[in-house]
């Protein structure tokens, strides 16, 4: 499975931004597509997953309400809407895939990131 993830950039806080990550390779229904992010410093930390097949979401507390992850199957594209941006959700974001991975489960492919710079 390879995973590109894009759409990062420089946005002032209260703005939007829309991360999207496409897949390639062996996936299948069960897989879990997750979103993470980590910042400088910091330790990486979950924030969104979906399933491909039935579309069950898991959004962290720390973005709840702002944030939203979606896919397009056909595309083989997870998307991640961020809105209502603080400096805080500076990081780079990766996408990753894990067999029945939800939350807390094991993401064994990972994208390359993309960064995303929240302004105060």
């Amino acid at each position: 499975v390879q995973l590109q993830a894009f759409g990062g950039g420089l946005v002032q806080a209260g703005g939007s931004l829309r991360l999207s990550c496409a897949a390639s390779g062996r996936t299948s229904g069960n897989y879990y597509m997750g979103w993470f992010r980590q910042a400088p410093g910091k330790e990486r930390e979950f924030v969104a997953a979906i399933r491909w097949s039935g579309g069950s979401t898991y959004i962290a507390d720390s973005v709840k309400g702002r944030f939203t992850i979606s896919r397009d199957n056909a595309k083989n594209t997870v998307f991640l809407q961020m809105n209502s941006l603080k400096p805080e959700d500076t990081a780079v974001y990766y996408c990753a895939a894990g067999w029945e991975a939800g939350a807390r489960g094991v993401y064994d492919y990972w994208g390359q990131g993309t960064l995303v710079t929240v302004s105060s």
